[in-house]
């Protein structure tokens, strides 16, 4: 009776009570046609002994925390200390709701702001908000801001851009003004990067220019031709970048005049846990028009009446609050105890430590670059600078016979273009982390000779 508390007896009491005979007479408004009929097709109820072996049965199924791993492709394995997560798991955190009254909700909203201030400072814009959903959401939040504030429906998207961003931004503008046919693809250069030969149909029609930053391939354009271009022609320009720890090394889009940051914080303190969950990190200009716009909500700081610093909420335009009819977004609610997590591990590294991070990262994958190429059968597609993540393109035919030979060994070597790219089955996209040693890139270059 551990998980069904209520006794026969108990049953009968509370039907007795609301008048009616039987649990089955409370479903006589359901047609008979669309029941099941039958009992569910459940297992016998088994004593936690029993049933915590078969758990540790299931869980020995999973090879993940067993295999090496080189996958990336906007989900990356960075180190995070236990001790991150002993602290997301206090009560005062890890049971905490939004924080609609301030007064008894500082610690969230200090919590908050410090992640905000964080992301403010990893883009080099002066505002962020209180976090999105993932960096998916977050670049088609950025598209929606940019309709708002230019009055276009146009957007050009750089085809270096995530296929799932992309394709999640079409699933949000199929109903708007111009629908998916207002979504201009703008191809790559040889070199990986966006096309400086490019230019949109109609510019007056472009809201904004999204561009990845590294883009998907891990590959880096100069993004001032693309900044200078779109301003000219009163569009804005929107970064995505789906590993936010380039930016150490990196100028920020900030200081490249870019007008909205976004990217997916997963890599900054959040484990992968099968490809979730995200947190979607916005940053933007500070202008009054950029604000009043900004999806979500912003935490701010203040002072009370007796002069002591403290936390609100400073701009919070959504549909659930008394301003509904000018939300900016249908964002229900933001991360907290991701941005939280995003917080405490940014805290633990500080900034020479981040860099340290991103500098392993960039000598580690380099290292790599350099000696698959060394071993003849494998070229780079792409002259671009990368940072943690790049393609490697098989001379020998279809990746996909190495990958699961690889795979029956425990390495997981990447991810094939082909699951994007179907015509690209030669292609490899890798990633790699400080968590990889020489001995790991070694084992992984003598797989692939």
């Amino acid at each position: 009776m551990r998980y069904l508390p209520h006794t026969a007896t108990e049953v009968a009491s509370m039907l007795k009570t609301i008048g009616v005979p039987t649990i089955d007479a409370l479903f006589d408004a359901i047609p008979k046609s669309v029941r099941l009929g039958r009992p569910l097709e459940l297992p016998n109820g088994i004593d936690e002994i029993t049933l915590m072996r078969e758990l540790d049965d299931l869980a020995q199924r999973n090879r993940a925390s067993s295999m090496l791993s080189f996958l990336g492709g906007g989900i990356y394995d960075h180190h995070i200390p236990p001790a991150a997560d002993q602290l997301l798991l206090r009560g005062e955190f890890y049971t905490a709701y939004t924080p609609y009254q301030a007064e008894v909700a500082q610690g969230t909203l200090q919590a908050v702001f410090e992640y905000q201030t964080i992301v403010a400072e990893l883009f080099g814009m002066p505002a962020a908000n209180a976090s999105m959903y993932d960096g998916a959401t977050a670049a088609v939040e950025a598209v929606l801001m940019a309709r708002r504030l230019t009055k276009r429906n146009g957007v050009a998207v750089s085809a270096g851009v995530h296929p799932e961003t992309i394709a999640t931004l079409k699933t949000y503008v199929r109903s708007l003004p111009g629908g998916v046919e207002a979504i201009e693809t703008a191809p790559l250069g040889h070199d990986g990067c966006l096309d400086s030969a490019w230019s949109p149909k109609n510019w007056s029609d472009i809201a904004c220019v999204v561009v990845g930053y590294p883009n998907v391939f891990g590959c880096i354009g100069d993004l001032t031709p693309i900044v200078r271009a779109a301003h000219e022609h009163g569009a804005l320009v929107v970064t995505v970048c789906a590993d936010p720890y380039a930016m150490a090394l990196l100028k920020p889009p900030g200081e490249l005049d870019v007008d909205i940051a976004v990217g997916e914080g997963q890599p900054l303190g959040v484990s992968m846990q099968y490809g979730g969950p995200g947190c979607g990190l916005f940053a933007c200009r500070d202008s009054r028009a950029f604000l009043q716009n900004i999806p979500g909500r912003i935490v701010g700081e203040t002072v009370d009446a007796d002069g002591q610093r403290g936390y609100v909420l400073t701009l919070s335009t959504r549909e659930q609050h008394i301003r509904r009819e000018r939300a900016t977004s249908n964002i229900c609610t933001n991360h907290s105890l991701c941005a939280l997590a995003i917080a405490i591990r940014m805290s633990m590294l500080g900034k020479r430590g981040f860099v340290e991070v991103a500098e392993q990262c960039l000598a580690k994958t380099e290292y790599l670059k350099r000696e698959l190429v060394k071993t003849g059968a494998w070229e780079l597609p792409y002259s671009a600078p990368t940072f943690n993540e790049f393609v490697i393109k098989s001379k020998r035919g279809p990746v996909a016979p190495t990958l699961k030979n690889l795979e029956n060994e425990g390495i997981l070597a990447g991810i094939p273009l082909s699951r994007w790219f179907p015509n690209r089955d030669r292609e490899l996209l890798i990633a790699v982390t400080e968590r990889h040693t020489r001995a790991d890139l070694d084992k992984l270059v003598a797989q692939l000779s």
